[in-house]
């Protein structure tokens, strides 16, 4: 990442951060990334940031990975996942049982229109 994407990357950062009203200490204690790490992403001085740090950030401002990762000049999957381990990644906190309920419509749902659903065994994407 040169130092215009650096700097355009943290500008982007620093507006969400502050668009809903998080200290960079506060969003470091969202994320686990030291509040310095954040001020210097936020001012362009990080010029390879930490794939895992960025995806922490933008989960935490709710800002999506394909946009962050894009202005950080990382390569962006073009495809999405498929809908079980998306489901039980994106929704951690709802109960098995609704995620198996969600899971058994979309399945219903993807029988009646010919879609094929498949991804891991409930558990084997979660870590």
């Amino acid at each position: 990442m040169d130092k215009q994407q650096a700097k355009r990357l943290g500008e982007l950062l620093r507006q969400k951060r502050e668009a809903v009203g998080l200290s960079s200490r506060a969003l470091g204690k969202l994320t686990g990334v030291d509040p310095v790490t954040i001020q210097r992403f936020e001012v362009g001085f990080i010029a390879v940031p930490s794939p895992d740090k960025l995806a922490r950030i933008a989960e935490a401002l709710g800002l999506t990975l394909a946009d962050v990762y894009a202005h950080a000049g990382y390569a962006v999957p073009s495809d999405l996942p498929s809908f079980t381990p998306y489901l039980r990644t994106k929704y951690r906190d709802l109960p098995n049982e609704d995620v198996e309920a969600i899971e058994r419509y979309a399945q219903k749902l993807a029988k009646k229109h010919g879609v094929r659903l498949t991804g891991p065994a409930p558990g084997e994407d979660e870590d």
